[in-house]
């Protein structure tokens, strides 16, 4: 039998990642960013740069999970990184570089809170906010295209972030 919400057995849990989203645009990526920020347990979503829309394209996506997740609207992701550095957060950028990690191999220390930092759908994350970032991870791909949707790969790299603190705990 197919389980509804109200019958799962799944535990809430609030993990110590908050998720920053340099120039992140697109309303039902940023409907589904709530949606997978609140599946996965995540403490808060700091949306970063452009304009956010936070209209009827979004809420449709959301599912009305931008009304549970905790978020902000912030001018710079810079500023967001360095504060919550200075709080012991340790940055990690989601992102394909000559010098990224692949986030499998990556054993996330997990004695501080996380920060990852995702990026603009067409550009990805600036090279400001790469440079503050204490580390960088990628998804390994093998097709012909080089890059994923900001929402799936995030999907992933929650997933895996989220496993390692279970196997931990």
């Amino acid at each position: 039998m197919q389980l509804t919400h109200d019958i799962t057995t799944f535990k809430r849990h609030t993990f110590p990642i908050t998720l920053i989203c340099e120039n992140v645009t697109n309303a039902p990526n940023i409907g589904s960013l709530f949606r997978i920020a609140d599946a996965f347990g995540v403490e808060k979503i700091i949306f970063c740069g452009n304009p956010i829309p936070l209209g009827r394209k979004m809420t449709k996506t959301s599912r009305a999970t931008e009304k549970i997740v905790q978020y902000e609207v912030r001018a710079c992701a810079l500023e967001a990184i360095t504060e919550l550095k200075q709080k012991k957060h340790q940055a990690i950028a989601l992102e394909i570089t000559t010098n990224s990690r692949a986030i499998h191999t990556h054993k996330f220390g997990l004695e501080n809170a996380i920060v990852l930092i995702i990026g603009d759908e067409n550009y990805g994350i600036s090279e400001t906010v790469l440079k503050q970032c204490d580390e960088i991870i990628h998804i390994n791909m093998f097709g012909q295209n080089s890059s994923m949707n900001v929402v799936q790969a995030t999907n992933i790299a929650l997933y895996e972030i989220t496993k390692q603190f279970n196997e931990n705990s």
